[in-house]
């Protein structure tokens, strides 16, 4: 548009709609604060009035105060990021895609168990276990099952038996979704949970 079409007198209405097809150009919209930074800068603003409104506040009073902000978020961080690994873990599979027997699994174990893999051995004898519930019908072959579910189904129909399946889920759980190292006395005990339902 040349310099010649451009009015000289503008109305009101006409002033005010080309300011705002002027400043809904993304290049002003771009230097927003985003929600992030508006939060942080409210949370800022307020501590700032907190302070003002004191009067005389110490170094000490403020320091204390920011601590404590400080420590509350941590907390209230830990909590959430706890609550998402406990749920993680507690919806956490038993088996994978592949399907075998419980022989099939404690091979699998104790090859990777003289492999140093303690990890794996873990998992494979737990997978052991419960494949052997539910070839001997002590419960029924259900995909998706999760290791609590295994603990709990399978002590209500093996009350001698609970506190051991309990504690190889609570095993299983830790090694594969808590993230603690497998160790050889923990594979030992699974092998002995094994042994007893097998007998």
């Amino acid at each position: 548009m040349a310099v010649s079409d451009v009015p000289v007198d503008l109305g009101r209405d006409e002033a005010r709609e080309a300011a705002a097809r002027e400043l809904a150009d993304p290049a002003y919209v771009s230097d927003d604060p985003n929600p992030l930074e508006r939060a942080l800068d409210w949370v800022l603003d307020r501590l700032g009035e907190l302070f003002a409104g004191a009067g005389g506040v110490s170094g000490i009073t403020a320091v204390t105060v920011l601590v404590v902000v400080a420590v509350v978020i941590v907390v209230v961080v830990r909590l959430r990021t706890g609550r998402t690994t406990r749920s993680r873990r507690a919806s956490g599979e038993v088996f994978g895609s592949a399907v075998r027997t419980a022989a099939e699994h404690r091979a699998a174990a104790e090859r990777a168990a003289a492999e140093g893999e303690l990890a794996e051995a873990v998992r494979e004898r737990f997978r052991a276990v419960v494949r052997e519930l539910e070839q001997r019908g002590v419960l029924d072959a259900r995909a998706g099952r999760t290791v609590d579910e295994v603990a709990a189904e399978a002590g209500r129909a093996l009350p001698d038996l609970a506190g051991d399946l309990r504690s190889a889920a609570v095993q299983f759980d830790d090694v594969w979704y808590g993230g603690r190292p497998a160790t050889g006395e923990g594979y030992r005990r699974l092998v002995s949970v094994d042994d007893r339902v097998r007998g």
